[in-house]
């Protein structure tokens, strides 16, 4: 049977995933591949819809129930966070950072960038928080629909044509904070559907296809890319598949931790009882 695969279409995941979409994992079932951006994957994923699924990290707590996390094609890294832009414009207070009294545009409401967001703003939080579409966040900040946006990707690379500025970039305030790295997304595997232990092994495969070969992957992961240049697709993928694709290891499975560990102690997530160095074998 055909195993059911949900990825957005971002450079990462098309070029993480090419090998295993196109058959060219030995051993691997044939996959029926969707494409979502993660706010749409997040609440696909407690509805049980896909047997493989990348979803924000920050969903765990509602999805592990009924989903294995695996420790290899996701994405986390350090120096590629979240940023929060505005108008060069807009007069933040005497700091620049005070957004009281904002309309903020997110990418979803379960996002890791969300939730790092509602971290870094406890204690003054922004008036109005509006779900966006990501395509739509950079557009209505530059025409004052919304204070400010929080984005992802390869906003960070193209901010600066939509006259934005970066208010913030959470990535680099997590880090600081922590030590770990930022931990954005997660591939999980369905309870009682797929083995996790093969998954993993599918997955890394795919990876390690995709780092050995990495022209084979070109034209899908344009195809799926749409309007991204290819400097803009190169720096996406040199940026977000790094060495926590292939594993997470033990900084990546402590930055998660931590991030759901802060999230639950501010009330912003449920408690996971979950241990992550065994949840995808547990």
């Amino acid at each position: 049977m055909a195993l059911s695969l949900a990825i957005s279409p971002c450079p990462n995941d098309t070029f993480v995933f090419h090998a295993l979409v196109h058959g060219r994992v030995p051993g691997a079932p044939p996959v029926e591949v969707t494409y979502a951006d993660v706010d749409v994957t997040n609440t696909a994923a407690e509805r049980g819809a896909f047997d493989l699924v990348k979803v924000s990290f920050a969903a765990l707590p509602w999805l592990l129930d009924d989903y294995h996390l695996l420790p290899c094609g996701g994405a986390l890294g350090r120096g590629c966070g979240p940023l929060v832009l505005t108008r060069g414009d807009r007069d933040g207070g005497p700091d620049r950072t005070d957004l009281t009294g904002a309309t903020v545009a997110v990418p979803g409401d379960r996002t890791t960038a969300y939730l790092l967001f509602r971290l870094w703003s406890a204690g003054r939080p922004p008036a109005r928080i509006e779900v966006v579409p990501f395509h739509e966040i950079m557009p209505g900040v530059a025409a004052g629909r919304y204070d400010a946006g929080l984005v992802i990707h390869e906003a960070r690379f193209t901010y600066h044509r939509h006259g934005l500025s970066a208010l913030v970039d959470l990535g680099e305030w997590w880090e600081a904070d922590t030590g770990l790295p930022i931990p954005l997304g997660a591939i999980l595997a369905r309870r009682g559907a797929v083995d996790p232990e093969a998954a993993a092994g599918w997955v890394r495969e795919s990876v390690r296809q995709a780092w050995a070969d990495p022209a084979a992957s070109r034209e899908y992961v344009l195809a799926h890319a749409q309007e991204m240049e290819l400097d803009v697709v190169d720096r996406h993928i040199g940026l977000y598949v790094n060495e926590f694709t292939a594993d997470l290891g033990e900084a990546g499975f402590a930055a998660v931790a931590a991030l759901l560990d802060r999230a639950a102690t501010a009330g912003l997530v449920p408690q996971t009882s979950s241990s992550f160095a065994t949840a995808w074998t547990s």
